[in-house]
Formats: structure tokens, sequence, C-alpha cells
């Protein structure tokens, strides 16, 4: 007797996902930016599997896999963020067990794309503070380390921007120390 492995394909893979995670096609949908019509034919098999690299990234980020678990996906020639920010928020996901799905039906669903894209490093982390805000608070995270991600992010976006951060340290820290106030910390 033979020892056989079948191995899954990608559409049974997120067929699979949505059942263990009692997640409906319709959210799935909206998180990963496509049309639920989409989703019933990717896991029906009636076309072929995506091989777009933002599809394939946006649902193994849901999916919380690397993309490369897709035989489909490609490796894209868009560079991917590298944000310490983002990987905190991962690692404050992971360490308080909160998983991606749950993170994203926290927010509304207009909103869920582009967390995702946040957390696949498409896009970098807002440098809103209420946006930041929502965030924290959906992590349980203070006033306090979200100010230290919005500081973070604003000398990120000065800089590259052509900001010598340097240079100017006695303007940012006076504009720093004007939002601490602003925020009560």
């Amino acid at each position: 007797m033979k020892n056989q492995t079948k191995t899954q394909t990608s559409s049974q893979k997120v067929a699979d996902f949505l059942e263990n995670n009692a997640l409906h096609k319709k959210d799935f949908a909206e998180m990963i930016g496509v049309t639920l019509s989409y989703v019933y034919n990717l896991i029906d098999q009636t076309i072929p599997f995506s091989t777009r690299s933002t599809t394939l990234e946006r649902i193994a980020t849901v999916m919380g896999v690397q993309p490369e678990e897709f035989e489909e996906y490609k490796i894209p020639q868009e560079p991917i963020l590298q944000d310490e920010n983002i990987d905190l928020l991962k690692s404050v996901m992971k360490e308080k067990k909160i998983s991606i799905v749950n993170f994203l039906k926290s927010f509304p669903r207009k909103k869920r794309v582009e967390i995702v894209d946040i957390l696949r490093g498409a896009i970098p982390i807002p440098i809103d503070f209420k946006e930041l805000l929502t965030m924290g608070k959906i992590l349980n995270l203070d006033k306090n380390d979200i100010y230290h991600i919005w500081e973070g992010r604003l000398k990120q976006v000065l800089e590259t921007n052509g900001m010598n951060l340097n240079s100017n340290a006695a303007l940012i820290n006076s504009m720093l120390e004007c939002a601490r106030k602003y925020i009560d910390i």
C-alpha cells in the first residue's frame, strides 16, 4: 500500500479556512477586496485561483499564512515595507492571542481591506493618530504605546520627505512636546 499524500488546492485551503474559522464568504470578500461572487467562484473552482500577487497576499494575510503556500503565487516586483511598527502590531496580536480575522472584524467593513494591506506591508501604518488609537484600543494598548508608534511614523514621514531630523531636532522636539500635551501623555 502506497503512502499517498494529497496536497490541497488553493481553493480547498481557502474553503477549509472559512469553515474552520466560521467566517462568512461575504466577510472574507470584503477583507480581501473582491466581490462575493468572486469568492464563491474561487472556492467552487469555476474560475482559476488568482495569480494576482495583491489578491494572494491579502488572502494569505487574512489566513495568517505565507503567500508562498499557494502554488499560484509568484514573488512580486513591488517592494514590501519592512516597518517595525507593523511587526509590533503583529506581535501584540500574537501575544494577546487575537486572530487576524477577529482583529479585522473589529473594524468597519470598508476599512478592512486597508488594514489587510497594512498587515501585509503594502501600505504603511497611518499617520492619523485617531486611526492608530482605534487600532491600539482593539489591541488593548495604552495611549503611551500608541503615541510612540505615531511618533516613529511621523518621523519616518518627515525624513522620507526630505527633512533632516538631526538638523531640525529642536523643531521636531517642540512639535512632539505639543502633541504629547494635546493628547495628554
